[in-house]
């Protein structure tokens, strides 16, 4: 008997069960759970895919993490924000491979209950850094005269407090009880949380999703305002306005285009789905949702040029005492 996280299909009766049998037509649902069934096969290609993304969140996101660890230069608020998401991503791909191991290696419900914790606190820091990102990227330009302030650093360091106290507080609900392994009625489609700690989550989700949504829409109104200024200063055609604005909107239609495409679906199925739903949905909705922790490095560090000359600085042995630069605002990203 492997008692383990696992997903039970709400097949009907008499259709076979692709990943594990079940001890009860009761027990057909579409939760995670921990389950003493027998499984059919050893592994859940589902786990596998997850455990996978997990592995190439990790990798990415701890280069990154390293670069901006061990480079003086990269201190600025910007890079402090950014290298509290990429923490916040390498926890996450940390806590999938865990899951992984925890639930086919040394299963029980406790370690069920602090692998669950930790994904939510690292999804949470996760989503919490970009909003920051978001609203450090809009100081610096509704601010940009005071950005490179003190004042700035200390705004940021409250930032990353607030946003790594909820998110740790978040994640130890259902370790503090919140849970519902006593409860199976409350489950909801990701055991053993509850289905109201669940919508608690979603509804948290949207409300940074909607902040992100202003914010980003402000900020394109301001970079379009400082282009056309620039533009008439230096007495540029009509054209070349539109040019200079396209990069900046088409960027930030990126930034919330990922952001969107890789939530979204998982949040609105964390709202309406219910434990007794074809788990393929639940698996179906969160490996993509995994996606954008994989996608963040690429977006908010390797673009940068500033990490890229870490990077090869790094790779090729030159480091340079004498190649001082002058450290970028968030709008020049």
């Amino acid at each position: 008997m492997n008692e383990s996280l696992v997903v039970n299909d709400s097949s009907a009766v008499g259709e076979p069960v692709p990943w594990m049998e079940v001890e009860s037509l009761d027990q057909h649902n579409g939760s995670l759970e921990l389950s003493t069934a027998p499984l059919e096969f050893p592994v859940n290609p589902w786990d596998i895919m997850l455990c996978m993304s997990g592995t190439v969140i990790a990798c990415e996101n701890a280069i990154v993490v390293a670069i901006i660890f061990y480079t003086p230069t990269l201190r600025t608020p910007m890079f402090v924000l950014i290298g509290s998401l990429a923490t916040a991503d390498l926890l996450a791909g940390m806590g999938l491979i865990l899951n992984f191991v925890f639930q086919y290696v040394i299963s029980s419900e406790t370690i069920s209950l602090i692998t669950v914790g930790f994904l939510v606190a690292s999804f949470t820091a996760s989503i919490s850094s970009l909003l920051a990102i978001t609203v450090d990227r809009y100081f610096s330009l509704y601010n940009a005269l005071t950005y490179f302030s003190d004042k700035t650093l200390q705004c940021v360091h409250l930032m990353l407090i607030v946003t790594w106290g909820v998110s740790l507080l978040l994640g130890l609900l259902p370790v503090l009880g919140w849970n519902c392994l006593h409860e199976p009625a409350s489950c909801s489609i990701v055991r053993p949380l509850t289905r109201s700690n669940l919508m608690l989550l979603a509804t948290s989700f949207f409300v940074i999703f909607v902040l992100m949504l202003t914010l980003y829409f402000k900020i394109c109104k301001i970079v379009c305002r400082h282009a056309h200024q620039i533009a008439l200063q230096q007495h540029f055609f009509a054209t070349s306005h539109y040019v200079a604005t396209k990069k900046g909107v088409s960027t930030l239609a990126i930034i919330l285009g990922t952001f969107g495409a890789s939530w979204l679906p998982f949040a609105i199925y964390c709202l309406v789905g219910e434990r007794e739903y074809p788990s393929v949905y639940t698996y179906a909705t969160l490996l993509p949702a995994t996606y954008n922790s994989m996608i963040n490095p690429i977006i908010y560090a390797y673009r940068n040029s500033e990490i890229q000359r870490s990077i090869y600085m790094l790779l090729c042995g030159c480091f340079q005492a004498n190649g001082s630069y002058r450290s970028r605002s968030p709008s020049e990203v």
